[in-house]
């Protein structure tokens, strides 16, 4: 188990602040930023689990609400996609601004309508985002002039069961023109629920950010 320094974050917004739990293992080797989706928080215990297992490898994580809890009551700013992005990278640029996380190689974790929001800021973003990780997400919502913009290596996990998602993440996956693998999680539905599916979703997200994020960057150099 890594050693970590965890805290609550408070990060500006246009319509005042949005909360986020950063866990912090020494020596990171990266920062996996999660979205979730609509009806969940950053308290969602599915999230929170891949998170844990994460850190296990040694990689730090931000669970965000994107939404202030007065906009989170509006059931249609849920679904609010170009908003979730805005927000999302309003979280990425707070993020390189913090000395502990400047310099780490990033990535995105989407679950659900937060899926749509990572790959549509992974596609803004360009080279600042290096891995995308999806979990039952709905890639869909995310316009297709986006999808054809994420080049950054990104996992789509779907449950077996989950037969109307699984259809859509297929039809966005043909949009993506980087490196794009759906892995198919068998016996699970859309939320995981079943047994051991949900350990196999954060095993396999753990070994894509493990592989796809490079090492720390370098400080600048006056060699340079």
């Amino acid at each position: 188990m890594h050693a970590a320094t965890e805290k609550l974050v408070r990060i500006p917004v246009d319509s005042g602040h949005i909360e986020g739990a950063l866990v912090q293992p020494l020596d990171s080797q990266g920062l996996v930023l999660f979205a979730h989706g609509s009806g969940s928080s950053r308290h969602s215990p599915r999230n929170n689990y891949v998170a844990r297992v994460l850190r296990e490898r040694g990689l730090a994580t931000l669970l965000v609400d994107l939404l202030t809890p007065e906009e989170d009551r509006a059931y249609a700013t849920r679904f609010d996609i170009p908003l979730l992005t805005r927000r999302l990278l309003e979280v990425t640029d707070w993020a390189r601004r913090q000395p502990a996380t400047a310099l780490l190689p990033m990535g995105y974790f989407g679950a659900s309508t937060g899926a749509a929001a990572a790959l549509s800021a992974a596609a803004a973003q360009g080279a600042g985002i290096q891995a995308v990780v999806s979990r039952g997400g709905r890639p869909d919502l995310a316009p297709d002039r986006d999808l054809a913009r994420v080049h950054c290596p990104t996992l789509l996990l779907v449950g077996a069961g989950d037969e109307e998602v699984l259809a859509l993440n297929r039809r966005a996956a043909a949009h993506m023109p980087g490196p794009t693998t759906l892995t198919v999680v068998p016996h699970a539905t859309h939320l995981f629920e079943e047994p051991g599916t949900l350990e196999a979703v954060a095993r396999l997200a753990a070994d894509w950010f493990a592989q796809h994020l490079p090492a720390r960057s370098a400080p600048p150099s006056g060699a340079q």
